[in-house]
């Protein structure tokens, strides 16, 4: 027994001899092997971008100190809808605005513009409306519709101007445009209630954007705004409706990825520095049988060999068909179709909605919607980095939609931290008012990653979503980001400058 005591004694007086010196280089060494681990380690900063990333990190180290000084002046905490306009006016987000972003590789097709510009395909010719108890009905039509109303079909500018106050007519029907709202937390008490919500944009949206002019119009300034924001490419998710026209002609589901095909060319002749997109076929996971979703997949992947990227289901992944259960068909599908699986987009752990994401693993998924339960699985996790699986992460989207009321606990500063191979998108801004690409990068930059997270992680970043993505000339579109980069960098050195 002395001996065992002596031994602890002996234990206790070596490590209160320790001098100070050592414990704090143990530390350091700790810190600095962590940091290395991170995404971005490999980036090489050139003179300039040093100069860059000191102003940088001065904005963001602002912020931050601020925030920990008093948490209630921490935006980032809140509710997006709190701060997203007020995060605008600062010099660190209109920095990240001009910064170019590379690819947006998760977004769908009909969220990718704000309400505002919803309200305005309202001012259009043609177009009838049916205000129902719930909501209203839209259909654009050269006579009054037949189709079923429980009230009357009227054109929507004699309802408008006969409103007595069209300020108040468009305010309200905007409301129908978004799920924006001035008490988020009050007014969607749980997951389900805003997914309620964020389906039901889709369902009354679908009978405008379906007629044809509008389904055109419609991608052709989603693309120019997503370019605007510095976007180089994009991979669009969409259903693929059945579109109609004014003559009474119902177009299928190829035709409507052949109008996208159209509008895409024009749109490249019309802004050469834009480098294209890509469609993946996402529809509903709500049947029991995907055959046929299938068939179509492999229609269009022989239609548009060079447009088509892949297949995807989509819905809210709590309440809908999981993978497991289309197993059989995905298996004999993966050697002809490329998949971008949604996944783990959930906060349970152990149903059927986690467990999709080691469904989309083993089917060879190429990335991984969302994945936002992955970090629960320590060897799923290893698996996505051994097989290189891109996880394609929303962060403004899982705070809307309620995965994380504070994005200070997002999943994604463990990927950042490991240098997972993470890229970021946006899902569906103009659900909730954000930016194409800009506001996400924002709030992982400054919200999410890692104090120390500097310009290396913003570029590594760009650059992921260019290497991640299904364009064939990826070492042209590398060439082309290095040189809008470089000019990028300059502009925040030559504005300090400037200024000083």
């Amino acid at each position: 027994m002395w001996r065992s005591i002596g031994f602890v004694a002996l234990n206790i007086l070596t490590v209160l001899g320790r001098d100070v010196s050592e414990v704090l280089k143990e530390r350091k060494n700790l810190l600095e092997t962590e940091m290395s681990m991170m995404l971005g380690r490999d980036i090489i900063l050139s003179d300039s971008e040093i100069k860059a990333n000191e102003i940088i990190m001065n904005l963001k180290y602002e912020v931050i100190d601020n925030g920990c000084r008093d948490p209630g002046v921490f935006n980032l905490s809140k509710h997006f809808f709190e701060y997203k306009e007020e995060i605008k006016k600062t010099t660190l987000y209109k920095i990240i605005k001009a910064m170019p972003k590379g690819a947006v590789l998760h977004a769908h097709d009909t969220a990718l513009l704000d309400a505002d510009y919803i309200l305005e395909l309202t001012y259009l010719p043609d177009l009838y409306v049916c205000f129902q108890e719930e909501y209203p009905l839209f259909l654009f039509s050269e006579d009054k519709p037949r189709s079923t109303c429980d009230t009357r079909w009227q054109l929507l500018k004699e309802a408008r101007y006969s409103s007595g106050n069209v300020e108040k007519f468009d305010a309200e029907l905007r409301k129908h445009f978004t799920i924006e709202v001035d008490n988020p937390k009050a007014v969607y008490s749980n997951i389900n209630t805003v997914w309620n919500k964020f389906q039901q944009v889709f369902i009354i949206t679908e009978p405008l954007f379906s007629y044809k002019p509008v389904w055109e119009k419609y991608f052709y300034d989603s693309l120019k705004k997503f370019r605007e924001d510095n976007v180089m490419y994009i991979e669009i998710r969409s259903v693929l409706p059945q579109l109609y026209d004014l003559e009474g002609n119902i177009y299928d589901i190829k035709d409507t990825a052949v109008s996208y095909k159209n509008v895409l060319d024009q749109f490249k002749k019309d802004y050469p520095d834009f480098f294209g997109a890509k469609l993946i076929y996402a529809p509903l996971k709500f049947v029991n049988d995907i055959s046929e979703y299938i068939k179509t997949a492999k229609e269009l992947k022989n239609m548009l060999p060079t447009f088509f990227a892949g297949f995807d289901l989509v819905g809210q992944e709590d309440t809908m068909v999981p993978l497991k259960k289309y197993m059989r068909e995905l298996v004999e599908a993966e050697k002809d179709l490329d998949f971008f699986l949604h996944a783990g987009e959930t906060n349970w752990y152990g149903t059927d909605s986690d467990e999709n994401i080691a469904d989309a693993i083993v089917l060879n998924t190429k990335r991984i919607g969302h994945a936002f339960a992955l970090t629960k699985h320590p060897l799923l996790l290893k698996e996505v980095k051994k097989r290189n699986i891109a996880i394609e992460v929303n962060v403004i989207s899982n705070n809307v939609l309620k995965l994380v009321d504070d994005v200070r606990n997002h999943p994604l500063a463990t990927f950042l931290a490991i240098d997972a191979p993470v890229v970021i998108s946006c899902d569906d801004p103009g659900l909730w008012g954000a930016e194409p690409l800009t506001h996400d990068f924002y709030v992982a930059f400054v919200g999410v990653a890692s104090k120390h997270a500097d310009l290396r992680v913003l570029k590594k970043l760009a650059l992921n979503s260019l290497y991640y993505s299904t364009i064939y000339d990826k070492d042209k579109l590398v060439h082309e980001f290095d040189i809008r980069w470089t000019k990028f960098i300059d502009s925040i050195v030559r504005d300090v400058n400037a200024s000083s």
